[in-house]
C-alpha cells in the first residue's frame, strides 16, 4: 500500500518500521511521570496516600519502560 505525502511516495511498512506511535507514547508517559514527581517534590509534607500514588506510578513506569526496551530492536 503506497500513499503520497507531500510529493513523496511511502509504503506503510516503512512508516510502521519507524515505530512513531510507541515512541510518542513512551515520550508522553515520561513527561507525565516527571510532572508527577515534580508535584510530589513541591509538597511540603506528603501523606501516605500521596506517597503510595508516586510508588504506583513509578512501578508502572518501570514496567512500561522494560516492555518498551524489550520490543525495541
Amino acid at each position: 500500500m503506497d500513499f503520497k505525502l507531500g510529493g513523496l511516495t511511502m509504503t506503510m511498512e516503512k512508516v510502521l518500521h519507524w515505530k512513531i506511535l510507541p515512541r510518542f507514547m513512551m515520550f508522553v508517559m515520561t513527561v507525565v511521570y516527571v510532572r508527577c514527581i515534580e508535584w510530589a517534590l513541591s509538597m511540603p509534607d506528603i501523606s501516605t496516600q500521596q506517597a503510595s500514588l508516586i510508588s504506583v506510578v513509578t512501578g508502572a513506569m518501570t514496567g512500561a519502560f522494560a516492555v518498551w526496551l524489550s520490543h525495541e530492536k
